[in-house]
Order: structure tokens, then C-alpha cells, then sequence
């Protein structure tokens, strides 16, 4: 049961804050993405609280005419789990569950920001996130998912972009548990292993009603782990889904799709398709610390440390390492079986390594023919 409690810094393990425990790669983390419904705009931020390592850490990225610029930050967290700035980046939480504001003041890289996330739905809890690999976790950890819109303004290099909560809509989760981070163990998992995962998020915003869904799956295809839910719009309960299928189509040289179709069986009995149309703008998520060859989650760079780097997009090789994991912004057209049908826009996160057979992939990163 989530409480206004979870969306602090505070806890001590995976499950909700009333338990209490350790472990070196204990992690808090926020995250948020946003866009425009014309999908020219994209910006996101993540920030990692890391108590057992006394650390803390953030990125603010904004992906806008074809460069996408990314602010990463870290610092000693000096015990203070309260105290959420890192360097020019700061997180307020102004009602749990329901209002957060992100600050960002880097006039030295020209990135300035102040946007409030207002919930659109309720927090939606995923199911514990649980991965083992030999005797060793390796992923232990509890999430939230919500749906909202944005109010407030982006600056870059003088330019300023408004941003309006009729206009701008986004998800943000906020996560806590153990996972990998940090320096690597010093004692490897024994036997070695072969690193796989295969792992699609799907979050939606229509007018009335936002939809999320995630899964694991296997170098088989077969899910480990899967969620997702329809959220009314203004609060009301959940339609947890059942069961649900992801069908990609993918970009040649690429692990990355240019459309999917998504099924859900839903606990009303709904069946619905929604069928995913993505556009230009994608969002790479190394912005963000996720495989950053320099600015990983979690990493000691000192007592602060502050660092910028802007990507032009069209250059970017998306057979790279470091480039795999990205969201991809969609437009989506939703088919209840009543024959409802909703417009709306959205993301596609995908992470992908290792071999699956659905996709045709053998090796850890060979790519779509």
C-alpha cells in the first residue's frame, strides 16, 4: 500500500517505508519526462539518492531542434536525504503524490528550467521488481508510475520555451530498492552469466484517461514480469490489465521499433488495442546516467561535480552501446472493444541487450536485418 510517505526519500528496503534494513546499492530515485503533443519538445530528469554510499546525483536533459542537451550533476549527500539539490538541479515535493516542481539554474552550460508536474491520475504501485542472478540480487526494488501535465518554462542558450499543462503532458516513477549502481563488486557472480533484458514501457496520456504497461521478458519472449493498467483521468480507480502483448516493428540496424501494436485483456473484461506510430524526436537515456560511460548512477566524482554535453541527433549511432536504451515518442490510437476509439500521445521505453527470440536477437547487441 503506497502512502504520502513513499514519495520521500526515506526508505530503508524494496517494500514500502514501513520496513527498515541496508544494503551498499540502496538507491531513492525520481524520474520524469515530458513532452508536447506535437512531440517537438521533449525534456526529462532523474535524480538518485544513494544513503549507504552518502552520495546523490541528478540530470536534466532537453531534446528540442534536433540536439538533445543533457546537465548532469553529483555530490556528497552529507547524510541529508531531505536536502534534494545537485548542483544547478533541485526537486521540490509540494504535495505528495500529486505536485512536484524541478528547478534547474546552469547558466554556465545556458540551461535554465522551473516546471511543476501536477498528477493527471492516481500513483499507480508495480509489482515488486525482483531479479536474481545465482545466489546474489541483483534487483529488489518497489515503483510507482503516474501520469500528469506540465506548467512553467525551459531556457536554453536565451531561448525560452513556455510550457502550458494543455499542451505538455508527461509520466514520472519514483523507485526505491536495491539495483546496480555504483563500483562493481569486487567479487564477480559465480558462474558468469550472460547479461539479458528485454524490458518495454509504455505510457500513454489521452483526454480522459491514461494507460501504462510494462514488461520483462526472457531470451525466450516469455514474460517474468509484467503490469499495466487504464488510470481515469481526474482520480478514479484502476483497470488493471490482466494480461497484455507488445508486437514491434523494427528499424532496420536497429534495436529500436517504428511501430508496435499493444494488447490488453483487461479485469472489466475490456479488450484493447492501441496501436503506436513513433515520430522523429526519441530520447536517448544515457542523458540521463543509464549506461553513461562518465556519469553513471551512483558514481563518486568527488565532493560536487558538474558536467554538460549536447548531442546532435542526427549524428547519433543507434547500434551504439550507450545509445540502445531510449524512449521513443508516439503517437497513439486507441480501439476499445465496445469501438471506443481515443487519439493520444506518448513514449515507448525500450531496453533491450542480450539475445530474444521473438526479435531475432542472438547476441548481446546484434541488431534488427
Amino acid at each position: 500500500m503506497l502512502t504520502k510517505g513513499d514519495d520521500y526519500p526515506l526508505h530503508q528496503t524494496p517494500g514500502p517505508i514501513l520496513y527498515v534494513g541496508s544494503d551498499r546499492r540502496f538507491y531513492e530515485r525520481y524520474f520524469f519526462n515530458g513532452y508536447s503533443k506535437d512531440l517537438d519538445l521533449f525534456f526529462a530528469l532523474g535524480m538518485g539518492i544513494y544513503p549507504a554510499a552518502n552520495l546523490i546525483d541528478a540530470s536534466f536533459c532537453v531534446s528540442v531542434a534536433g540536439v538533445q542537451h543533457n546537465v548532469h550533476a553529483s555530490r556528497v549527500l552529507d547524510f541529508e536525504r531531505l536536502d534534494t539539490r545537485a548542483g544547478p538541479i533541485r526537486l521540490e515535493i509540494v504535495e505528495p503524490l500529486e505536485t512536484l516542481r524541478f528547478v534547474v539554474e546552469d547558466p554556465e552550460h545556458g540551461i535554465r528550467a522551473d516546471l511543476v508536474f501536477r498528477a493527471r491520475v492516481r500513483a499507480l504501485e508495480e509489482p515488486r521488481q525482483l531479479m536474481r542472478q545465482g545466489g546474489r540480487t541483483v534487483m529488489d526494488c518497489t515503483r510507482l508510475t503516474q501520469h500528469g501535465s506540465y506548467s512553467g518554462w525551459i531556457e536554453i542558450a536565451g531561448r525560452r520555451i513556455e510550457v502550458a499543462p494543455e499542451r505538455c503532458f508527461g509520466t514520472r516513477d519514483r523507485s526505491w530498492g536495491v539495483r546496480i549502481l555504483g563500483a562493481p563488486d569486487a567479487q564477480p557472480i559465480l558462474p558468469a552469466f550472460e547479461f539479458q533484458t528485454y524490458f518495454l514501457w509504455v505510457q500513454l496520456n489521452f483526454e480522459d484517461l491514461a494507460v501504462s504497461y510494462g514488461t520483462f521478458e526472457d531470451a525466450q519472449g516469455k514474460p517474468w514480469m509484467s503490469h499495466g493498467a487504464l488510470l481515469p483521468v481526474g482520480g478514479g480507480e484502476p483497470v488493471h490489465v490482466q494480461s497484455g502483448k507488445v508486437t514491434r516493428r523494427l528499424r532496420r540496424g536497429t534495436r529500436h521499433a517504428t511501430s508496435a501494436a499493444v494488447e490488453l485483456l483487461c479485469e472489466d473484461g475490456r479488450r484493447v488495442e492501441i496501436a503506436l506510430e513513433f515520430q522523429p524526436l526519441q530520447f536517448y537515456m544515457m542523458g540521463l546516467g543509464y549506461f553513461h560511460p562518465d556519469w553513471g548512477h551512483g558514481v563518486y566524482k568527488g565532493p560536487a561535480a558538474l558536467g554538460y554535453e549536447a548531442l546532435e541527433l542526427s549524428g547519433i549511432n543507434e547500434s551504439d552501446f550507450q545509445f540502445n536504451h531510449v524512449e521513443a515518442c508516439c503517437k497513439a490510437r486507441m480501439v476499445e472493444s465496445n469501438g471506443k476509439v481515443r487519439e493520444g500521445v506518448g513514449i515507448m521505453e525500450q531496453l533491450i541487450f542480450g539475445p530474444h527470440a521473438p526479435s531475432g536477437f542472438k547476441d548481446f547487441l546484434d541488431v534488427a536485418g
